[in-house]
């Protein structure tokens, strides 16, 4: 499967599928949260430190490419009428099996939160903002995503990816280390005809991630 998007017939290829910058020129300014996105460090360090290098038009790049418009929204679109990337009133998502979660949760409650969920290195009660302050406090850097392999075609999209960025600034009150972050985990997701996302579901293990930047103890929980 593959989808050709040069000059001549680009303009018959969905928003979604030409890329964020493409959704990012085409939103209103309204529907940003903040302001729009700006994302030089991935053009930046993307090309140099992925370990996969997919052709235009497959399979794999498209997913990719997909993934990163639908996190792009959710981190920074308030409205998820203004998704391109999904179907807002069919979307949900849930982590390992673990309660599924609408759009509307997903703008309010913030997709870090949901996708890490409870965890002894985590603390419990953040928010939207307070929750994304963290993760680009330890990484000033980037949080970098890539798709592997794709395992599965549509409808049911399943395929393998890595996560990876440089713990470079404090998280929780632990000092960095400067050493690379990185996991792996396979999502499933069933896609619209059109390729809009209708449900994401997510299987990796965070303590990857957050075992390494609290240097392996337990957050402190409010409750406590």
């Amino acid at each position: 499967m593959t989808v050709d998007t040069t000059e001549s017939d680009a303009t018959e290829t969905p928003l979604h599928l030409q890329g964020r910058d493409a959704v990012i020129a085409a939103a209103a300014a309204e529907d940003w949260r903040a302001e729009a996105p700006d994302y030089h460090l991935s053009k930046e360090v993307m090309p140099k430190e992925r370990t996969t290098d997919h052709a235009p038009g497959s399979l794999e790049a498209i997913v990719e490419e997909l993934v990163k418009v639908f996190e792009m929204e959710v981190s920074h679109k308030k409205d998820p009428a203004t998704w391109v990337s999904l179907v807002a009133e069919h979307y949900r998502g849930r982590v390992n099996g673990g309660p599924w979660q609408n759009a509307e949760e997903f703008a309010r409650i913030g997709s870090y939160n949901i996708l890490i969920g409870d965890n002894p290195y985590y603390p419990a009660g953040e928010d939207f903002e307070s929750s994304h302050h963290i993760f680009h406090t330890a990484f000033p850097g980037g949080f970098f995503w890539e798709v592997l392999e794709v395992l599965a075609g549509p409808p049911t999209v399943t395929f393998k990816w890595r996560h990876w960025g440089r713990y470079t600034g404090a998280y929780q009150g632990h000092e960095p280390t400067g050493e690379l972050i990185e996991m792996t985990g396979i999502t499933i997701a069933k896609v619209s005809e059109d390729l809009r996302i209708l449900e994401l579901e997510h299987f990796y293990d965070n303590n990857k991630l957050l075992g390494p930047l609290a240097h392996g103890c337990p957050v402190q929980k409010a409750s406590e």
